[in-house]
C-alpha cells in the first residue's frame, strides 16, 4: 500500500512520468525505508573504520607500507584527506574509528570525531593462520553495531561507511572469491596502485591463501569466513551495516571493500540490502562483478578507487535531492498544471 502511494505521489509531480530517472527510484526506496510518504534525511554521517592486516607486513600484496594506515588516520583527524574535503563540502559528519590499527592512538588529544575501538594491533597474517579468532570477529561486529546505534540515538538516519587499511583490497578479494565463486584473478585488482608484476604476485599470494583456508568449500558460515581472511575494519563495518538496517537508516554503500563487507552482512541478514543505495562504481577491478552479483545499480561512475567512504559522501547529496523533490515539488493539482491527456 505504501509503495503504491509513494509511486502515485512521485508520478503526480509536475513532470513527465519518469523524467527524474534514478532520483525517482531513490525517493521511492527512501520512503519505503522510513515507512512514510514524506521521508527526510537527518544528520547524515560517514563512518571510516581503520584496521591493519598482517599480510601487509610481507609486502606481497601491497605497494605501500603498513605504516600508511596509521598515518592516514592522523590525516583524517587533521582534516587533510579527500573524505574530509567532501564531508565538509556537503555538511556531512565524519567519524573515524580505530578498529584495529597497528599503532597506539591513546596518547592523542581527545578528538570529538575519533572512536577508540581497537580489537587488536591488526590481524594475523592469513598466509600462516586465520586473520582473527571467531571471538574477535564477533566482538568487532558488536562494536560496529554499538557505534551505529549511538549515532541513531543522536538523530542520524542516513549513513555511509568507509575504510582505511593497507592490504584490505586483498581481504575483500578473498571474501568476494568465497561468496561469489569467481576466481581469485577475477576478484583481484591493483589496490593502491600495484604494478603489473606486483599484481601477479598479489594474485598468486591470494590463490595460496584461498587454498590454505579452503575458500572453495565455503559452507555459509559468514563469521568463519570473516575470521579466516577478514580485517577488523571489515568486520566492524559488517556490524555497522546490520545495525543501520535495524535502525531503518538509509545506507550509502561505497566501493570495493565496503561492498565486500556488505556481502558478509547479507549472508547474516539479507534484509540489509533493502536499506542500501549503491553510491558508485569503483575503478577497482572486481567491483563491477560484485555489483552484478548483488544486482545493484550504482548512482555514480567516476572511476574512483580511493575508499575512505568518498563515493558515499558524494552520493548523499543525490539522496537529499530525491527526498526534496518528493516532499517539496508541486503536484499537478496544487500547481494548477494540466496533466498529459490520455492517448
Amino acid at each position: 500500500m505504501l509503495q503504491e502511494q509513494l509511486q502515485q505521489a512521485i508520478n503526480n509531480k509536475t513532470k513527465p512520468l519518469g523524467a527524474l530517472g534514478v532520483l525517482e527510484t531513490i525517493a521511492l526506496q527512501t520512503g519505503m525505508i522510513q515507512g512514510t510518504l514524506r521521508p527526510v534525511i537527518r544528520h547524515p554521517h560517514i563512518v571510516v573504520f581503520a584496521g591493519d592486516h598482517g599480510i601487509a607486513a610481507t609486502g606481497l600484496v601491497n605497494p605501500y607500507p603498513q605504516a600508511v594506515t596509521a598515518q592516514m588516520v592522523l590525516n583524517f583527524l587533521h582534516g587533510g584527506a579527500a573524505i574530509n574535503v567532501f564531508t565538509r563540502q556537503h555538511h556531512i559528519e565524519l567519524i573515524v574509528v580505530d578498529a584495529g590499527v597497528n599503532h597506539d592512538f591513546t596518547q592523542l588529544p581527545d578528538h570529538p570525531h575519533f572512536i577508540h575501538a581497537k580489537i587488536a594491533q591488526g590481524t594475523h597474517n592469513y598466509l600462516e593462520a586465520p586473520a582473527m579468532s571467531r571471538e574477535q570477529a564477533n566482538a568487532a561486529i558488536a562494536k560496529g553495531k554499538e557505534i551505529v546505534h549511538q549515532l541513531a540515538t543522536k538523530g542520524c538516519n542516513c549513513i555511509g561507511f568507509g575504510e582505511m587499511g593497507i592490504g584490505n583490497t586483498s581481504s575483500a578479494s578473498l571474501i568476494m572469491n568465497a561468496l561469489t565463486g569467481l576466481s581469485i584473478e577475477a576478484c583481484t585488482g591493483r589496490g593502491t596502485g600495484a604494478s603489473d608484476e606486483q599484481l601477479q604476485t598479489k594474485i598468486r599470494t591470494l590463490e595460496t591463501v584461498a587454498q590454505k583456508h579452503h575458500l572453495k568449500a565455503y559452507d555459509k558460515d559468514a563469521i568463519d569466513l570473516l575470521s579466516k581472511v577478514g580485517g577488523f575494519e571489515i568486520a566492524m563495518m559488517v556490524g555497522a551495516y546490520l545495525q543501520a538496517a535495524e535502525e531503518k537508516m538509509v545506507i550509502l554503500v561505497d566501493g570495493f571493500i565496503a561492498t565486500a563487507a556488505l556481502l558478509i552482512a547479507k549472508e547474516l541478514d539479507p534484509v540489509v540490502l533493502d536499506h542500501c543505495i549503491f553510491a558508485h562504481h569503483s575503478g577497482e577491478q572486481g567491483h563491477e562483478k560484485m555489483l552484478q552479483h548483488l544486482e545493484a545499480r550504482p548512482l555514480l561512475q567516476l572511476g574512483m578507487r580511493l575508499g575512505e567512504g568518498t563515493g558515499a559522501a558524494l552520493a548523499i547529496p543525490l539522496v537529499q535531492s530525491a527526498v526534496n523533490f518528493l516532499c517539496e515539488m508541486a503536484s499537478f493539482e496544487s500547481a494548477g498544471v494540466e496533466k498529459k491527456s490520455r492517448d
